[in-house]
């Protein structure tokens, strides 16, 4: 880890925040590894694994939701946001993994779930028992219209209106995603009291950051006014696919409570905080999200979602984040999207386009997040409708992201009872196709895909202009992509080929990294090269 900390130390000395060009190792706890053997990930199965994701050269992890819930949506159901859940272990568990991961100089970023809460939430249970308690207005209440209808059309993200009545208050109350997820109402400075607390719960127990959930979905319209209908044409699986969601989220207050939410990390140094921004045209949300004052940075959907990886997109969203813009954080795959290599490319081609991705992820402009396994070249694993526990999945089945598929057991050994994660059957079934895949069996080549990630890693920290310099688009055809970086005096020329046919290339400095086939005068299928002008 010599490389990562002369990187790290250099940032420092230059006034550059951690965070500004890191990588970031998402981990799904569930999936990551089992200590106990039930089945399900933990906490103490995560702090086991992190001498192998320090070795990968991240600068820190990121843990999706361990907190108390009744995992209706596995964990951002959120039924106590200062507990553990007891499947992912204790709070000093959580202590010892984040004492062990500042050990291997990894930062600890969780997540935050501000626009909801669980059903079964002690908030919620006391505001729905009447309408004049104390957290009464802490949540999104509104009365039936005289017909006995819901008080608008807003639609829930997960299929079906967005109303749920409750007899206890004779009221509807509001859900953006599960009805077991009620909306809270955030325009209440109560309730951004309450979860300013919880943050700084976190944080005096040494976390470095949160990423922060849905947050364009915090605040709804206070008038309640129905959605317009979308206009006609594109992919309709859902009721929620049907309007323009300019009401049930988006509010403009939103960013007064991220205003007071980085002065609150702000009072503990050197902190990082990142936003899920999701919807049809998130970037000006991104941009508002990131202005001075606010957070850090922020992430949508642009590569997620994105059916096909072309030149046109790497120069859009290069386009969209100018050196005056705020700073963005890139993922190609996560816990809510299938694996990219299933999406993007046929099987045939899978290998040769798993690095050629890796490399320009660890290339592009911005901090840049890992999912568990993308280091790997995992493809999607098809998950039997039978096995399905994405409620999301089971709800739009057929039609559906298929997000179990990317959610299943991390593949540690080739050879072991469900690939090393846990001695019983797991939650989701281990896939087929990662057996091969397998971290062991990876660890043996110094040419697998998992040598070829770490190789990646070490280029982005080598070169300060590819970790955090200025970068501008020279060609973006049908077929080939060409960017500079540059910082410094630093001149780094990246070229990609993103086709499964060869294009014409001419060198024009030291190959610094390479995938494929190159040669003097092409690139072959899915090739890419770094090279350092001088």
């Amino acid at each position: 880890m010599l490389v990562e900390q002369q990187a790290s130390a250099e940032a420092k000395s230059s006034g550059t925040p951690w965070w500004k060009g890191a990588v970031v190792y998402q981990i799904y706890p569930r999936s990551f590894a089992d200590s106990n053997g039930d089945g399900i990930g933990d906490l103490p199965g995560i702090t086991q694994k992190l001498d192998y994701v320090a070795s990968l050269g991240v600068d820190a992890i990121w843990l999706s939701p361990f907190f108390t819930s009744p995992m209706r949506d596995f964990g951002y159901d959120v039924a106590d946001y200062c507990g553990v859940d007891p499947v992912f272990g204790t709070i000093a568990d959580f202590d010892s993994l984040v004492e062990r991961a500042h050990a291997l100089n990894l930062k600890v970023i969780i997540d935050q779930v501000y626009s909801h809460t669980s059903d079964q939430h002690p908030w919620f249970q006391e505001s729905r028992s009447s309408r004049t308690n104390a957290k009464a207005d802490w949540y999104v209440w509104a009365d039936a219209k005289p017909d006995g209808s819901p008080p608008n059309n807003w639609q829930s993200v997960f299929g079906g209106p967005a109303w749920q009545w409750d007899a206890r208050r004779g009221q509807y109350f509001f859900h953006n995603f599960l009805a077991e997820q009620p909306d809270l109402n955030v325009h209440n400075p109560a309730v951004q009291d309450a979860l300013l607390s919880a943050a700084r719960f976190w944080l005096d127990r040494g976390v470095d950051g949160f990423r922060i959930d849905a947050i364009n979905f915090a605040m709804h319209d206070p008038q309640l006014r129905d959605n317009p209908p979308a206009p006609p044409g594109g992919k309709r699986s859902r009721p929620f696919d049907f309007q323009q969601h300019v009401h049930n989220q988006s509010h403009p207050d939103i960013v007064k409570f991220l205003e007071r939410l980085r002065r609150l990390t702000d009072e503990y140094g050197d902190r990082f905080t990142v936003a899920e921004v999701g919807g049809e045209e998130p970037l000006d949300e991104m941009h508002a999200f990131t202005a001075p004052g606010r957070l850090n940075s922020a992430y949508g959907f642009d590569f997620l979602y994105a059916e096909e990886l072309t030149p046109e997109l790497v120069a859009r969203v290069a386009r969209d984040w100018p050196e005056e813009a705020g700073w963005p954080t890139w993922a190609f795959e996560n816990h809510d999207a299938p694996r990219a290599v299933s999406r993007w490319v046929r099987d045939e081609h899978r290998e040769t386009f798993a690095r050629m991705k890796m490399l320009l992820l660890c290339s592009l402009r911005g901090s840049i997040t890992i999912w568990q396994g993308e280091e790997l070249g995992l493809p999607q694993v098809e998950v039997p409708f039978k096995r399905l526990q994405d409620p999301e999945a089971i709800a739009n089945w057929p039609h559906t992201l298929s997000r179990d598929g990317a959610r299943t057991p991390m593949p540690w050994t080739k050879r072991a009872k469900n690939l090393g994660f846990s001695d019983v059957e797991p939650w989701l079934p281990a896939g087929e196709n990662h057996v091969e895949l397998a971290v062991d069996e990876q660890e043996k080549s110094s040419r697998s895909m998992l040598q070829f990630s770490r190789n990646c890693l070490r280029v982005r920290h080598e070169h300060r202009a590819l970790h955090c310099g200025a970068m501008r688009v020279v060609e973006a055809g049908e077929q080939k992509l060409v960017f500079e970086r540059s910082h410094n005096g630093e001149h780094m020329l990246c070229t990609f080929n993103l086709s499964d046919r060869p294009v014409p290339f001419t060198a024009s400095g030291n190959a610094v990294i390479q995938t494929g086939e190159v040669n003097g005068n092409e690139l072959g299928p899915f090739a890419a090269l770094i090279e350092e002008i001088v």
